[in-house]
């Protein structure tokens, strides 16, 4: 079984749908977007909703007890949602501690807090237990919406390195740093749009089908961890 979080659009939806064509029961969570997760369980089949807003302690606690109690196991776990805020990187001011705080509270502490929670179930795992992080190319390079988001998402790259160490051998954790991704978000981001048709190798965003497919390669995977994959289009080359 897997625990897909912000997983009614974009890129967790995209993982939530290759996880269940490849077999898992699915998990779908998101913090406002009740109707389309039901909607998408059902759409899926083996898979149900749990609606859980992840700033919220007992909320990331009652998620993975509930997703675990359903299958009585957990088998994966993707760290998709997550929260960004556009700041320009030379306005230090509007970056205020409070920003610094709600930033870090979504992209790295709950994470953590839903990785520490899952990992009695994982350890118990019998079939590949993982955790993939998606984090950001934000969080490897000096880019980004704002410095508070692309430092939380470093944050969220190095956890993935320090915890691939930490649970070896039994439970495998690598992340995935993608570029620009073509989401209802993204749309209108015509300066970003014209970066990756210009710049980068691939001539474009990448999909959100692209990042599913990463996600599902290292979910395969028996050997891979620790690895965080960017997933740029090879902007980062240029």
């Amino acid at each position: 079984m897997a625990l897909i979080t912000g997983a009614t659009s974009g890129i967790g939806a995209a993982i939530a749908r290759r996880l269940a064509e490849d077999g898992f029961s699915v998990v779908l969570n998101s913090r406002r977007s009740v109707e389309a997760g039901r909607a998408m369980a059902a759409e899926l089949g083996s898979a149900i909703y749990i609606q859980a807003d992840l700033a919220d302690e007992a909320a990331r606690v009652r998620l993975i007890e509930q997703a675990a109690a359903h299958w009585d196991r957990l088998d994966v776990l993707i760290n998709n949602a997550g929260k960004s805020q556009v700041i320009p990187h030379d306005d230090l001011k509007a970056a205020t501690p409070a920003i610094w705080r709600d930033l870090y509270e979504l992209n790295v502490i709950a994470p953590w807090h839903l990785i520490t929670e899952a990992e009695i179930y994982l350890r118990r795992s019998t079939s590949l237990p993982c955790v993939v992080n998606i984090a950001s190319h934000a969080g490897i390079r000096p880019k980004g919406a704002s410095i508070p988001y692309a430092v939380s998402k470093a944050g969220l790259v190095h956890m993935t390195k320090l915890l691939a160490v930490a649970l070896a051998p039994i439970v495998r954790v690598n992340g995935i740093a993608p570029g620009l991704v073509d989401t209802p978000m993204t749309v209108n981001w015509e300066a970003a749009q014209n970066l990756w048709r210009e710049r980068a190798p691939m001539r474009r965003a990448a999909l959100p089908e692209d990042i599913a497919d990463i996600t599902a390669m290292l979910v395969a995977s028996k050997y891979l961890t620790g690895e965080v994959i960017m997933a740029d289009g090879g902007l980062n080359l240029v």
